[in-house]
């Protein structure tokens, strides 16, 4: 499995909608939290550890964003 960068939400303006509607009246902290077990749920979905390494380096160095 290789890191896919291209669009590949049908909807991303309604998906990031939603994702702030589901965080609204959370305080930051659960948002946090939520965000957190979002990432471990998605990280478990995808399952390869090479990929979700690469992942957080482009993340942690681009703010997700391709080199």
């Amino acid at each position: 499995m290789q890191l896919n960068l291209s669009p590949n939400i049908a909807d991303p303006d309604g998906f990031y909608e939603y994702l702030v509607d589901s965080q609204r009246e959370m305080g930051d902290e659960a948002a946090n939290r939520m965000n957190a077990r979002l990432i471990l749920i998605l990280a478990n979905h995808v399952g390869d550890a090479r990929v979700l390494r690469e992942a957080i380096r482009l993340a942690a160095t681009s703010g997700g964003r391709p080199d």
